[in-house]
């Protein structure tokens, strides 16, 4: 067991989704050392995933690809971990730069999967899990666990402030949703195309939330999704309330917690939903799997995948089919929304599964 009153840093995972699964690991890391000041390296974008969280003592940016990708930025890095004067390290990212960063900035315990190329520079070696065999939450826990650490739980973690829900409310209010309003918002981006979901059938499915249920739609995205977004909403009938690019990630979260319903592919959007609390969450999936990236816990949420030949997850960035979402309809959706306090839909024909 590793002794406490330790300088921890973990070196994390590069993608939004990810860095929102390893904070159960940052939790339980926390736990293990209660009293340690304990950092956290991860790049600039995933920044806002952790800004705030209580288990943190600091967060240390680091792009490699960007303002970390020359040798002197590297050694300028090097020369910050090494007056930060840490003892362990818990490498959840597999890369030999990071393990060989951390060996350079002579961090004495040095944690993580063992790989053929960097297993040399670990003083611990965990054996890595088989690849897509457990949930990413998991195969972060697994480093610690196999270090040591006792495990005491594996949900997610998000963290808004009330200036955060303040400008949210002030967003709702500037576009007339009023306090009790059925309140639904769609996502339609993803980080990569083959998880989108066809726009022609965001617009159709707004239209009809809006009709069937008098709802107030909101569509939700970044900056990057705007072209996307004014798509959408031009293929439209109704009218949606544009939130993209208007709220920044932790606003996004204050969002999610004011929602009846949120709509989304596998994004890192969904784990903040989830991670929140949101009360109705449904999950469009297609070439990804719910048991490795799917949200956790589960209890507040739909997953809506279908069987159409193709073997789950598949990792074809430039399929040109993209059968396994259009295989989800919009009524597919349709049928797992239904209005709080017993209240009915305007669905003409199937009025069953709104009761």
């Amino acid at each position: 067991m590793i002794k406490d009153k330790k300088r921890i840093l973990i070196f994390n995972v590069n993608w939004l989704g990810d860095v929102l699964f390893s904070t159960a690991a940052i939790r339980n890391i926390r736990r293990n050392f209660p009293d340690s000041f304990i950092a956290c390296a991860i790049p600039s974008r995933c920044y806002q995933i952790l800004k705030g969280n209580p288990h943190l003592d600091e967060i240390i940016i680091f792009d490699e690809k960007d303002r970390h990708k020359g040798i002197m930025a590297k050694l300028d890095f090097i020369r910050l971990l090494k007056n930060r004067g840490f003892d362990t390290v818990f490498l959840l990212h597999r890369s030999f730069s990071r393990a060989l960063l951390c060996r350079l900035a002579d961090i004495p315990e040095r944690i993580g999967h063992h790989t053929k190329k960097r297993g040399f520079l670990l003083t611990k070696k965990i054996k890595p899990l088989r690849r897509d065999t457990v949930h990413r939450i998991d195969y972060y826990l697994h480093v610690l666990e196999k270090a040591g650490l006792r495990i005491e739980d594996r949900y997610l973690e998000f963290f808004f402030s009330e200036e955060d829900a303040g400008a949210v409310e002030e967003f709702l209010q500037k576009n007339g949703i009023k306090k009790f309003d059925f309140l639904v918002a769609l996502n339609p981006g993803g980080n990569w195309i083959p998880k989108r979901w066809p726009k022609e059938f965001w617009a159709e499915l707004a239209d009809k939330i809006i009709a069937m249920f008098g709802a107030k739609v909101i569509i939700t995205g970044s900056v990057s999704d705007v072209t996307l977004v004014n798509e959408i909403k031009g293929l439209m009938h109704q009218k949606p309330v544009l939130a993209c690019g208007a709220l920044n990630i932790k606003q996004l979260g204050a969002l999610c917690k004011r929602l009846d319903v949120f709509i989304t592919a596998d994004t890192g959007p969904l784990h903040i939903a989830n991670a929140v609390g949101t009360k109705k969450i449904i999950a469009i999936f297609g070439p990804t799997s719910k048991h490795i990236t799917g949200p956790f816990p589960d209890k507040n949420v739909v997953v809506l995948q279908k069987e159409v030949g193709c073997v789950i997850p598949c990792y074809e960035v430039h399929c040109q089919d993209n059968r396994c979402m259009k295989a989800i309809t919009p009524e597919d959706v349709l049928g797992h929304i239904k209005l709080p306090h017993g209240g009915r839909s305007s669905h003409p024909i199937k009025e069953g599964p709104y009761d």
